[in-house]
């Protein structure tokens, strides 16, 4: 007997244009694609910025042993200022109002300055904003600072963070000398301005 052959149904053939429809375009796969390629939230970034502070917080505690550490605004401010005379730093080089603790461990050159807010300071001869952490940290060596942490500058629309400091030239005679302060990036970016730029006159 012979077979004769079925044709398709227009219900059926439907059902298959949707079920092949459904598997290329499906919402679900068009979602997880979009989840993929979305930008870390603000979320997340502030969690990596509170876990950056918090091992900041755990290296403090670690020196503070070692270290020479002094409390409360006056005294911070002063030892502040004799720190950044000693290493031959400008003494405008850091908003000194507010600093509440501070800490030296003067075999490694680490220090560390405290304060309960973070705080943005303009550099008004260079119409340069500048932003500070609310723990500063870093080593110190003559003219030096390197392996900063909790200062960023902003350039155009962008916040740059900068990671080292040196001075080059007599900052004794700036004039003369044309003596620089430098600030790098980690990613070897850097600016120069004069000495005079960051010195405050006493």
């Amino acid at each position: 007997m012979a077979t004769t052959a079925t044709s398709p149904t227009p219900s059926s053939i439907v059902t298959q244009e949707k079920a092949a429809t459904t598997a290329a375009t499906s919402p679900t796969s068009v979602v997880s694609e979009e989840k993929i390629a979305t930008p870390p939230t603000p979320t997340l970034m502030v969690s990596e910025e509170k876990i950056a502070t918090a091992a900041t917080l755990k290296v403090i505690e670690e020196m503070k042993p070692k270290a020479g550490v002094h409390y409360g605004a006056e005294i911070c401010k002063e030892k502040v200022k004799e720190f950044l005379k000693l290493h031959e730093l400008p003494n405008g080089l850091l908003p000194l109002h507010d600093i509440d603790e501070c800490g030296f461990v003067p075999e490694t050159g680490y220090f560390w300055f405290k304060r309960k807010y973070k705080l943005e300071y303009k550099f008004e001869n260079l119409d340069r904003l500048v932003s500070y952490a609310s723990e500063v940290t870093g080593y110190a060596e003559n003219k030096k600072f390197k392996k900063v942490t909790g200062i960023k500058t902003k350039e155009l629309l962008m916040w740059i963070t900068v990671n080292e400091l040196t001075v080059s030239g007599d900052d004794k005679d700036d004039k003369k000398s044309g003596s620089k302060i430098t600030f790098k990036t980690p990613t070897g970016l850097y600016r120069s301005f004069p000495v005079s730029s960051f010195t405050i006159e006493e």
